[in-house]
Order: C-alpha cells, then sequence, then structure tokens
C-alpha cells in the first residue's frame, strides 16, 4: 500500500511551502496567485492566436475545472476519468499513458483520491512534466475509524493496491481549500509556462476573491440553522461540515459504490429518527436506492449533494462549473437543515 500525498513535483524539482492560512469570514488574498476563463465561455486571456498552447491533464473534474480556470486559453486542458465517471477506483488506461507522455502538467489533487499516481509517474519518461499536486498545503483530515475500517475490508483479498490512505482527499470542497488548490495550480503553469506568469497570476486573484466570496455565503446562510447534521452517500464531506459547524453521517466510507450491510442500514435508519434528519443526500454519480431505503424506512426525503467528483456530460454542456454547483448544494443544505 501507499500514498501519494507526501510529495509534490515541479517538473523535476520538489518544492514545500509552509501551511496557508485562510480566514473564512473575511477576505485576504492567499498571496499574489493565478484563475481562468471557464471552458467554453468565449474569454480569450492568454497567448496570442497562433501560438502554441501547453497541453494539460487534470486528474478528475475538479482538477479540470481549476486548471481550465487558471490556464485560460493559454492552455489545453483535459481530464483523464471521464464524465460521469466515479473516480476512487478509477485506472488510466494505455491511451492516457501516452496521453501523459506528451503532456506538459499534470494536475492532480493528491491526499490519497488518485491511489494511482505514484507508480504512474514512475513509469513515464516524460522528464518535462510538472506535477502538481493540488491539495499539498492544505490542512488534511484523517478519515473516520469507521471509514478505515470499510477501506481495508473493501479491499481484502485484491490483487491490486487501492490504498487511499488515512486521510480524507475530499477537501476541495471547502472554498478555502479550492483556493489553495488553485495556488498551487497556478504556480504548477508558471513553471511549464514562465512567459503565461501574469496572465496566470491574474485569473488566480479573480477566482481566488470568488472562493472567498463563496465562503461568506456559506457561512452567511447556515450558521443560524437549527439542523446541524446531513446524512450522506459516502464520507465526502468533512471538510466542508467542518468549515462550517456541521456533522456527516456517512452511509458508506470513502468510496461511493458500495453499499452498507443490514445492521448498518439499521443504525442510519436508527439515526436519522433520533437526531430528527430530514432528507438524505445521495450523489449524481451512485445509484441513489440505498438512500431511498432509508429515507423510506425513516420518514425523510431523498435529495442530492454533489462532491463534485466528476459532472455529467449535461450538466457540462449547460456551463455548470465548481462554483455553481457548490452553490446548488449551499441552496439543498439549508432547505434540509432548516
Amino acid at each position: 500500500m501507499h500514498s501519494t500525498r507526501s510529495t509534490r513535483f515541479f517538473g523535476p524539482v520538489m518544492s514545500r511551502r509552509g501551511a496557508l492560512a485562510f480566514a473564512a469570514a473575511t477576505a485576504p488574498a492567499l498571496l499574489a496567485g493565478c484563475a481562468a476563463s471557464q471552458p467554453g465561455d468565449g474569454k480569450t486571456e492568454g497567448k496570442d492566436a497562433g501560438s502554441k498552447k501547453i497541453k494539460v491533464i487534470a486528474s478528475f473534474y475538479s482538477m479540470y475545472d481549476f486548471a481550465s480556470k487558471i490556464a485560460g486559453d493559454r492552455a489545453e486542458v483535459s481530464c483523464l476519468v471521464p464524465s460521469g465517471t466515479e473516480p476512487h477506483d478509477w485506472e488510466p488506461s494505455t491511451t492516457d499513458l501516452k496521453s501523459l507522455e506528451e503532456a506538459d502538467v499534470l494536475v492532480y489533487n493528491g491526499a490519497g483520491m488518485e491511489h494511482w499516481v505514484e507508480d504512474t509517474l514512475k513509469g513515464l519518461s516524460n522528464d518535462k512534466l510538472v506535477v502538481v499536486e493540488a491539495s499539498q498545503d492544505v490542512k488534511l483530515l484523517e478519515l473516520s475509524a469507521e471509514a478505515m475500517e470499510h477501506e481495508e475490508h473493501e479491499h481484502e483479498g485484491h490483487d491490486h493496491d487501492h490504498d487511499h490512505g488515512s486521510t480524507d482527499p475530499h477537501c476541495w470542497l471547502a472554498p478555502s481549500n479550492a483556493a489553495i488548490e488553485m495556488k498551487n495550480i497556478c504556480e504548477g503553469l508558471i513553471k511549464a509556462d514562465p512567459e503565461g506568469k501574469e496572465t496566470y497570476q491574474a485569473n488566480f486573484e479573480k477566482w481566488e476573491k470568488e472562493c472567498v466570496s463563496l465562503d461568506g455565503e456559506y457561512f452567511k446562510r447556515l450558521e443560524a440553522l437549527p439542523g446541524r447534521t446531513i446524512v450522506v452517500s459516502h464520507e465526502a464531506f468533512g471538510y466542508l461540515c467542518s468549515q462550517y459547524g456541521l456533522t456527516q453521517m456517512a452511509i458508506e466510507g470513502i468510496e461511493a459504490d458500495s453499499e452498507p450491510d443490514a445492521q448498518k442500514m439499521a443504525e442510519i435508519v436508527e439515526f436519522v429518527k433520533k437526531n430528527n434528519v430530514k432528507v438524505i443526500f445521495t450523489e449524481e454519480l451512485v445509484s441513489p436506492k440505498v438512500a431511498q431505503s432509508i429515507a423510506e424506512a425513516s420518514g425523510a426525503t431523498v435529495e442530492e449533494l454533489n462532491p463534485l467528483e466528476g459532472l455529467s456530460e449535461e450538466d457540462i454542456a449547460a456551463g455548470k462549473d465548481y462554483f455553481s454547483v457548490m452553490r446548488s448544494n449551499l441552496d439543498a443544505l439549508e432547505k434540509a437543515l432548516a
């Protein structure tokens, strides 16, 4: 077993900065930094027409969205995990490996999210590749004991190494952490494309302000609500809950595509009744069957809370992104906790 969170590469050089503080109720800048136009929004920030763009590959949707915002039109950004695919146990194909050999930048979350990164990087011969571990400098949360036990049980007897580590990887779901991840991506793009520094920094500053605004909206709308507990499909909302004083009860552990046994189901139903939980949250990329069963047994309703691990092609075509989905999540939380 291995963890991928211990190193971050900017080209062949590893770097480590001190942890960044982000005051949630105020709006200080993290550092002078970066962000970009959303894919398909028609904005042009960056290279002149005809200039060769750098090639950026992101691991899954949130990393793709952040990288696209930072890069603007100075880069061609692609996403390894296809739309609508749950990313936790996704594996790169031969075609993906070939793309990485030709890429200038790889952006991944780290913190145990992408179990394949360490071995994949060892097998690449692309010595120009700038590798950005976006979660570097984020204060990571430890997984619950229950999630760790489930993780070990889930992979018992498997001949593959899918260790997600002991930390909760879903750090992008706190806007303050999203800003740190964008900052790290900005630095990686500057490493790969120094001529674009001014563009990347200007873009980051734009989207960092949006993170601060989103963070303020969450605080303002959630702090006075009577409900403080949410029941969710899997243990993905720890950072969001920690930031805003909520508690999550997860139907399953760190992975979203498994199902609880009868005893666990009964415990959750009892918890829902005892804590007067009104809503069971499911996710776009997993079946709502278990959530619906718990809701029927407890008298709750079922709604969606999106962990932004991946969006459907329809959502992407409709122009949804990290910020619009996070605001939809806020609407759902406010309604459930009122």
